[in-house]
């Protein structure tokens, strides 16, 4: 006897929206940090914390709206709508993503410039230092080789390459989630627990990642159907 396979359920139109709104609640407390640097230096408010952006502003002047753009216009690229165009038009997933590979690139890089130029502030130390290289290094291998992915129209390893570089900018909203828990229950950061949270941050990021990675890739949906729409599976930034 033959048994018709149960049809594949999709998220209501309102859960879609969910994991963007998700992100951008994520975000707020690193761009509403840069608004008010951003504020400070073009009021010339100069204190013994933000004189290391007078001094060579031009980095900060670069990495904080890079930062904001794409976090923001990242998380959208996580809406199954936005990733189907009309025929003969790209996709607003697609032209997002022209966008967010530069600004990517440019918040990355210009992270690594303020990283290794400017004076170290108080409880940042050596082993900070070393984790924001590392995985901002990484951010920029990451996005470099889902460029490559997708010209080799791979995108399969495109998506998952672009998902791993969006998770390390994103915790940078992650540091606030595991840093708060810590000082209401052990008190104020020291320089080693500082260094040892926000590297675990970079981690929690990561793994998530990582999990709706290989989710994706399992195999079988639900029902028995394999996923084979592209639009269904939750994806992070595109350059395509």
């Amino acid at each position: 006897m033959n048994i018709a396979p149960i049809p594949r359920s999709r998220p209501a139109p309102k859960a879609r929206w969910f994991i963007p709104a998700a992100l951008i609640l994520l975000s707020l407390v690193p761009i509403l940090a840069g608004s008010l640097r951003l504020t400070q230096l073009a009021g010339g408010q100069v204190t013994p914390e933000n004189a290391r952006f007078f001094d060579s502003p031009v980095p900060v002047l670069v990495h904080i709206p890079t930062v904001t753009v794409y976090l923001v216009l990242g998380a959208f690229q996580f809406v199954p709508p936005l990733r189907r165009g009309r025929r003969g038009r790209p996709s607003w997933h697609k032209v997002a993503g022209r966008i967010l590979a530069p600004t990517g690139l440019l918040a990355a890089l210009s992270g690594l410039w303020m990283a290794v130029f400017y004076d170290l502030p108080p409880l940042d130390g050596p082993l900070l230092l070393v984790l924001r290289l590392v995985f901002g290094s990484a951010m920029v291998a990451f996005i470099v080789l889902g460029f490559i992915a997708v010209r080799r129209r791979n995108y399969v390893r495109h998506s998952e390459w672009m998902s791993r570089a969006y998770a390390i900018g994103i915790a940078q909203g992650t540091i606030v989630v595991v840093t708060l828990p810590w000082i209401a229950l052990v008190g104020p950061v020291t320089e080693l627990s500082r260094a040892l949270l926000i590297g675990a941050s970079w981690v929690i990021s990561l793994a998530v990642a990582e999990f709706f990675i290989h989710r994706r890739a399992r195999g079988p949906a639900p029902g028995g159907h394999i996923i084979r729409d592209v639009a269904a599976i939750p994806e992070l930034p595109s350059v395509t």
